[in-house]
């Protein structure tokens, strides 16, 4: 089983920056893709970025050129750098990964707790 811990949210003024991190434990032989999602209150979850395990990303038109994902394999750790944050950013931010076998078959996809941001109007 893998177990996602998030770090890193909190409140921060409008053009200010915080970073996220997220780091998988437990059992696996190796995480695959990871990713940050976000749930404003009254909304769906949507996505924010992701990064495959060969550094390939992709990121929501609304953080492009304002928020960076990156991870280190070494540490199966994920993050996000948030930079010129604004109000409807605030949500509540999730770390997602999925855990692969020998062969690179996905045996589960993990989320973790969720971590607030809040960003002031």
């Amino acid at each position: 089983q893998v177990q996602l811990v998030e770090s890193g949210g909190g409140l921060v003024q409008p053009g200010g920056s915080l970073t996220l991190s997220c780091a998988a434990s437990g059992s696996f032989f190796s995480i695959g893709a990871m990713g940050w999602y976000r749930q404003a209150s009254g909304k769906q979850r949507e996505l924010v970025a992701t990064i495959t395990r060969a550094g390939s990303i992709s990121y929501a038109d609304s953080v492009k050129g304002r928020f960076t994902i990156s991870r280190d394999n070494a540490k199966n750790t994920v993050y996000l750098q948030m930079n010129s944050l604004r109000p409807e950013d605030t949500a509540v931010y999730y770390c997602n990964a999925d855990s692969r076998s020998r062969v690179g078959i996905v045996l589960a996809v993990t989320w973790g707790q969720g971590t607030q941001v809040t960003v002031p109007s």
